[in-house]
């Protein structure tokens, strides 16, 4: 397919749909907490409703959803990658705060910046660069503050890593392949992978049926915050870079944080050196458009 240049249109709208997608992705955090059942569960179960929710979307639609057997292989192990990372983003806000996992996700700006050009085989921006690590400084001074979460910092920042990297692979196959395929054969993916980890862990015989609270609250989490969000979270890379795509991910905190605080008043729990470094964060965020644009303008005189 032809790399044909993005409308100002179009980026518009595709920056619409991934705000209100980062705004459903922050709620994520909220349904975590709520949900009882250990991280592994969880994400088992969130991945099973989302893999059905979308076969059953493919069949009333009549969808083709055949592809090569190369292209199911690598859509099939990035889903590792993909349920890896949910499994690490739950396991962090159990072993820590809804807030101090979402800051902790933000490097995932630093991880795409640095990963980005590698895989693409791109000149690595310093821009982009500097933004990681300002937003790094930031989640260090959370992370010197916050000791008591010290191996939920480490497996919230394993998560974002992990993000990053089927991010910017998803980048790529979007630009041959309907979101919603790619997001189908990468759920199967992770459901197969997440199974085995399962399986060879605490295995299936102690496995948790959700009971009906849980269960209400899964059901939302593998339709709107999964298969939903997750579609349209792929779908945008059409026209914006997985750099792009990773700064305004980086939103994710403020709503998720916002909405901690209204369900379980987590500001209360905070620190100082917490909201000076998600201050960091959230400055890094705003000020990269300004300063990439100006970049820009002194560039082309």
């Amino acid at each position: 397919m032809p790399n044909a240049q993005p409308s100002k249109h179009g980026l518009n709208k595709n920056l619409i749909i991934l705000h209100f997608t980062v705004f459903i992705w922050g709620f994520t955090g909220i349904l975590g907490k709520l949900i009882s059942i250990s991280a592994e569960h969880l994400v088992w179960y969130r991945v099973l409703i989302a893999v059905s929710t979308l076969f059953l979307y493919f069949k009333i639609s009549k969808t083709a959803i055949k592809v090569s057997s190369r292209t199911f292989l690598q859509l099939f192990f990035t889903g590792a990658l993909v349920g890896g990372h949910w499994f690490l983003f739950f396991a962090a806000i159990k072993l820590s705060t809804v807030s101090v996992t979402l800051v902790c996700l933000s490097s995932l700006t630093l991880f795409t910046a640095v990963f980005e050009p590698l895989i693409n085989k791109a000149k690595i921006s310093k821009l982009e660069i500097l933004a990681g690590l300002l937003i790094i400084t930031g989640i260090v001074l959370i992370f010197k503050f916050e000791t008591q979460y010290k191996l939920g910092i480490i497996t919230g920042l394993a998560s974002a890593c992990l993000a990053s990297l089927f991010s910017i692979i998803n980048s790529k196959q979007v630009k041959r392949l309907e979101a919603p395929i790619i997001a189908f054969y990468e759920l199967i993916g992770a459901f197969f992978w997440l199974s085995l980890f399962i399986l060879f862990t605490s295995g299936f015989k102690n496995f948790v049926v959700p009971q009906s609270t849980d269960l209400a609250y899964l059901i939302i989490l593998g339709t709107i915050c999964t298969s939903v969000a997750y579609v349209a979270g792929v779908s945008v890379m059409r026209e914006l870079s997985a750099f792009k795509v990773a700064l305004i991910t980086n939103l994710e905190p403020v709503y998720g944080i916002l909405m901690a605080f209204v369900f379980f008043g987590d500001l209360h729990t905070m620190t100082l050196g917490f909201w000076i470094g998600a201050l960091i964060i959230l400055s890094t965020i705003f000020l990269f458009p300004v300063a990439k644009k100006q970049l820009h303008k002194y560039r082309s005189r």
